[in-house]
């Protein structure tokens, strides 16, 4: 028959009282370690190029102005989405589109096709359920999050006005 031992109090709270220590001493580093990661990270942002998705996100609104967020934005069946890999989905066409950014804007892919389950048949809104699903197989590769939706209207030109 095995027997129990069973430890004095004694050497568990002086490892205890290690323990403490050595994890407020880990505790206090990563602070540190923030503080400076946050002013690498902007100095980084100041010198880094956009990338093909913000290029093409940003050609595709030139001579557009951004409105107030909005939480939800009309559907239409035949409403056309542009998917900008990495970056953002666009809603729309003509003179106002509307960039949705998503919570996770890495994850947005070309492959996948979105899938929402909607509380409100002919709005979008930042709340419903979005899924995204591979093109191909039909696998579910992940859920989506929505932002606020950003509208961007076409600005007229001086000579366009007259």
């Amino acid at each position: 028959m095995p027997r129990t031992r069973f430890l004095s109090k004694a050497p568990i709270a002086s490892a205890c009282a290690g323990t403490a220590a050595a994890l407020a001493l880990f505790a206090s580093a990563p602070v540190a370690a923030d503080e400076q990661s946050e002013s690498d990270i902007e100095t980084e942002v100041e010198t880094e190029e956009l990338s093909k998705g913000e290029e093409k996100l940003a050609k595709l609104l030139e001579g557009r102005v951004a409105g107030e967020p909005v939480r939800c934005i009309r559907n239409r069946l035949n409403g056309q989405l542009r998917t900008i890999e990495d970056t953002a989905y666009v809603y729309g066409r003509g003179n106002t589109i509307y960039v949705q950014r998503t919570r996770d804007p890495g994850q947005i892919d070309r492959s996948n096709v979105l899938v929402s389950q909607q509380f409100n048949g002919t709005r979008l809104c930042k709340l419903d359920v979005v899924t995204a699903v591979d093109r191909l197989t039909g696998l579910f590769r992940g859920a989506v999050f929505f932002e606020d939706f950003v509208p961007y209207t076409r600005v007229e030109e001086d000579g366009e006005a007259s």
